[in-house]
């Protein structure tokens, strides 16, 4: 087993920087940011799914898109709201929760970078959940009138944003199925590896309440499941920080709690999105 120690803190967004070719740069700039001018796109952050339209449909939505800064517990929309806007996601990650009349919550899904927030605003349905910002970061605001215009003109967007919500359901599906019949420490094995798709880094600033209220269990099971990976040298926990030192092991803890999402977004990323 490996368990060589990578602690990064920095994130991994994709650029779209020269042509349609899309790869990845690193920073740690978080500098709030202002309306941006989509030109910016050249040589600036970037979201997948708006990295992988072709140019006319990109210049379509250029002149309504807003770069804003989504700091950390900012809550986007509840659920049954009407969808007045939706979030193309570029280093922000957020969850999107179930929450109860007594104000407890379960985490259903989560978006980063790979995808968008308030797709069902294309079908002029009210929100299916709340949406919480779980790690502070960029996105692209969009209002949903002009997504629902560009959704109705067809060509790759409506594909994509399909695909999209295809892959929405089944980890929605699979967060539900994991709950039930996997046990905490490959439930909390999911929910780091999941973060950890978005960010690109083997660092998380996490507490165990946090992991609690998300997966929907007692604290004291998140520090058993916590423990229990540390002992096996699949993580380290300190101090609010989770560290992992196996991905690869990690992975294989989590099983098919993990695998079967994964696979979905992996489906769309290589047969819907890159061009």
């Amino acid at each position: 087993m490996n368990t060589t120690q990578t602690r990064v803190s920095m994130v991994a967004h994709p650029a779209l920087t020269s042509g349609t070719t899309l790869h990845r740069r690193y920073s740690v700039d978080y500098t709030p940011a202002a309306r941006t001018d989509l030109g910016l796109l050249d040589d600036g952050i970037q979201n997948d799914i708006l990295a992988a339209l072709p140019e006319d449909e990109l210049a379509f939505l250029m002149p309504h898109l807003e770069l804003v800064q989504l700091p950390f517990d900012k809550e986007l929309y509840e659920y049954g709201e009407k969808l007045s806007h939706v979030y193309f996601p570029v280093t922000a990650v957020v969850a999107l929760l179930y929450v109860l009349a007594d104000g407890d919550v379960t985490e259903i899904g989560v978006t980063g970078h790979e995808g968008l927030l308030g797709i069902s605003a294309v079908m002029g349905e009210r929100a299916l959940g709340t949406a919480m910002v779980q790690c502070a970061g960029s996105a692209y605001k969009l209002k949903a009138s002009v997504l629902k215009e560009a959704y109705a003109r067809g060509g790759k967007l409506q594909q994509i944003l399909m695909r999209y919500t295809q892959a929405l359901f089944a980890q929605m599906a699979q967060n539900s199925v994991c709950g039930r019949h996997y046990s905490i420490d490959q439930q909390l094995s999911r929910w780091l590896l999941d973060r950890l798709d978005r960010l690109h880094g083997n660092e998380l600033k996490v507490t165990q309440e946090m992991i609690a209220n998300m997966l929907g269990v007692r604290r004291e099971s998140v520090t058993e499941a916590a423990g229990k990976l540390q002992l096996e040298g699949l993580i380290q926990y300190k101090r609010g920080n989770i560290t992992v030192l196996d991905r690869e092991g990690l992975e294989m803890h989590a099983g098919e709690c993990y695998r079967v999402s994964k696979q979905e977004f992996d489906q769309i990323l290589s047969t819907g999105m890159l061009r």
